[in-house]
């Protein structure tokens, strides 16, 4: 019994390593396309628009396409909306700073770009 055990740990420790190596060479590459953000979106609608004419000329993938699209817009709104909704906060009064002791709260993005993209 404890042979077959042995085993499927040794089946597991390769597809382990290999995942964890393909992991790190891909976080490397993204580190690397960080300071690039022009090459990353040309990038990425070069990509989009091939799957789209593919989409076009097969004729097919239409759900496929259709939950692609409702994830991306998912994505969208939590890129464009503000991590704190003011409207859910309680307001005591004037919701802009009006003396200098005022906290200033500049507009951060619920989903960063680079998760986004």
């Amino acid at each position: 019994m404890e042979g077959v055990g042995a085993e499927g740990a040794s089946a597991v420790a390769p597809l382990a390593k290999w995942r964890n190596d393909f992991s790190r060479a891909f976080q490397y590459y993204l580190d690397r396309s960080t300071p690039h953000p022009v090459q990353r979106w040309l990038g990425t609608l070069a990509v989009a628009s091939i799957y789209i004419l593919r989409v076009y000329y097969v004729q097919g993938f239409y759900i496929v396409s259709y939950g692609l699209g409702i994830y991306l817009l998912n994505l969208l709104i939590g890129f464009l909306s503000p991590k704190v909704d003011p409207e859910l906060e309680v307001l005591d009064g004037a919701s802009l700073p009006t003396k200098g002791s005022d906290e200033f709260k500049p507009f951060i993005r619920r989903l960063p770009e680079f998760k986004f993209w």
